[in-house]
């Protein structure tokens, strides 16, 4: 799909753009992909990584300014949207910077879309968009409903728009694995509370499911991926067992066990062979065949949280993931 097309990505520098590049690269050979952000050092280091290769460029910009986006989207076919705020205790201490970029500037990039005639766009959101009880969910979750809507505003036959949702990214900047990796040598590893759990998915997952996206989007759904949960606990002691973990308490805003998808989105959730689709509640697109396809409704009350879950990751299977992936975990 992407051959020979040009592709942008807000926030192109994290761990999701780093995967995105180089996997859409080798699979698909578009024409060119844009990294817009507004790191100049991230940018500086992940162009050494493409040196000499003519596809990828780089754009300096924010999601905030409006007219800088209108700029980059000259010529855009696809936009994957991976630009967030999205440290939790973060945005919770610093709640207008967050809504700057999360609400206005998803604004911001659904009216540049329409305006430059991009094909389609792939929002990344999060398990935190599904009953929220922080800053962050709450952004994310407005940002969810604007890029369902903004397929209203495109029109028939303008930008189509979708949403990809999932939990922890295994190995990510920012997330667990890194930081207990970080910290093993000094024998003791932070526990939030033992009753935690979590989502876990990998960047590769990630990519294929906006892969997928892309794909298979009429516009407005939602795209959750199945993927294994795991007590906080034991990804602890996948790291290293024989740490000692030390109970501090969850931080603010931070959840006990992630949600994916609630008791009120089932009423619009279908289930497929390797993810979920939530679709819109708005002009009776959840009626849609052509959004619905071969999907099978969940049953009332339904919900996808980490500790509900049918499929656990085990501690050998995370321990032989890290040990496979030392060299790119994010350790920062």
């Amino acid at each position: 799909m992407f051959t020979n097309s040009t592709i942008l990505v807000t926030g192109g520098t994290g761990s999701f753009g780093n995967k995105f590049v180089p996997m859409t690269l080798a699979k698909y050979n578009p024409k060119k992909i844009i990294i817009y952000s507004r790191d100049e050092m991230k940018q500086w280091e992940m162009a050494k990584r493409f040196q000499g290769d003519p596809r990828i460029r780089f754009f300096i910009g924010d999601v905030r300014d409006r007219e800088r986006l209108y700029r980059a989207l000259d010529g855009v076919d696809y936009v994957v949207h991976a630009a967030a705020t999205k440290i939790v205790p973060t945005a919770e201490y610093n709640p207008f910077e967050c809504v700057k970029t999360n609400i206005n500037g998803a604004m911001n990039l659904i009216d540049a879309c329409i305006d430059k005639k991009v094909r389609r766009v792939v929002a990344l959101s999060t398990d935190k968009a599904s009953s929220p009880v922080n800053l962050y969910g709450a952004t994310k979750l407005a940002s969810d409903k604007l890029f369902v809507a903004g397929n209203s505003y495109a029109g028939a036959d303008g930008c189509r728009f979708g949403v990809v949702r999932y939990g922890n990214v295994m190995g990510s900047r920012g997330s667990v694995i890194p930081f207990f990796l970080s910290i093993k040598d000094k024998g003791v590893l932070p526990i939030t509370d033992p009753r935690m759990t979590r989502f876990m998915i990998t960047l590769e997952q990630g990519v294929e499911l906006v892969w997928h996206a892309f794909e298979d989007m009429q516009g407005g759904e939602i795209y959750v991926k199945k993927i294994p949960s795991m007590k906080v606990t034991d990804v602890a002691n996948a790291v290293d067992d024989t740490c000692t973990q030390e109970t501090i308490g969850i931080r603010a805003g931070e959840k006990l066990h992630e949600q994916m998808i609630s008791a009120e989105d089932a009423l619009l959730t279908y289930e497929y062979a390797e993810h979920f689709k939530i679709l819109p509640a708005i002009h009776n697109w959840s009626e849609d065949p052509f959004r619905i396809k071969d999907g099978v409704k969940v049953p009332e009350n339904f919900v996808y949280s980490s500790d509900n879950n049918r499929e656990w990751m085990s501690i050998p299977e995370l321990r032989s993931w890290i040990e496979q992936h030392t060299n790119e975990i994010d350790k920062v």
